[in-house]
């Protein structure tokens, strides 16, 4: 049996995007309510105690900065606002009203589940959290970040996943099924074809020579590795 890691409450009033985040949150292992506007989740939040709350900035009855403000005021939960608004100044006033992390939307989920991971183990004491080395290749999870000899390689939220899912166990073969599973997950559209399109740009980025790939290794017949070295 899966052992519970947070409860998250997710306010959003788009029911299909809230569904989604739930679905990944709970594959996390994580106990997840969702609520559809502001005043439901002051409530749920009051009266549930959760660990953290996922916030959608434009709700109805109570906007999201209000919910913040007030959650703010009267505990110390964790708050990670999601907001169609991209402007500097919106994320700004998230964090000043006292979001711990904000995203705006399209919001990847994995890269969602990242940060809330990222977020609770700070909370909770982990701010020393591994980072994955090959070599002078730097998978940084925590920070979402991967660095080459220091300099910073700019990926995407899948490339991140799939590199980050090789680095953890280097040498083993993955297979596209297995990549596709762990980092698509619910996207049921998606081929395992596009694992490999995913590759051919990752190593892109992080090789020296893509068409001689010294890092994201392909085994024939098989699927795709880390080095070990």
């Amino acid at each position: 049996m899966r052992t519970v890691t947070a409860r998250i409450l997710v306010a959003d009033d788009d029911p299909k995007h809230a569904q989604l985040i739930r679905l990944y949150l709970e594959r996390e292992g994580h106990q997840v309510l969702t609520v559809g506007d502001g005043r439901a989740a002051l409530e749920q939040a009051r009266s549930r105690k959760p660990d953290l709350v996922v916030l959608d900035v434009m709700m109805p009855l109570v906007d999201g900065l209000d919910v913040c403000r007030i959650l703010r005021a009267e505990s110390d939960v964790a708050i990670v606002m999601v907001t169609a608004r991209s402007a500097e100044n919106d994320m700004l006033l998230g964090l000043d009203i006292g979001a711990d992390d904000y995203l705006s939307k399209p919001v990847s989920p994995r890269e969602l589940t990242a940060r809330i991971r990222a977020l609770l183990r700070r909370l909770r004491g982990g701010e020393t959290a591994e980072v994955l080395r090959v070599g002078e290749l730097e998978v940084d999870p925590p920070r979402f970040e991967v660095r080459r000899n220091g300099t910073v390689i700019k990926l995407t939220a899948k490339e991140f996943g799939i590199l980050e899912l090789l680095a953890r166990e280097p040498g083993r073969v993955f297979t596209r099924g297995q990549i596709l599973d762990k980092t698509f997950g619910f996207e049921n559209d998606v081929s395992e074809r596009t694992i490999d399109a995913h590759i051919v740009n990752l190593r892109r980025k992080i090789e020296e020579n893509p068409a001689e790939p010294r890092f994201v290794q392909t085994v024939y017949g098989r699927g795709y590795r880390m080095a070990e070295r």
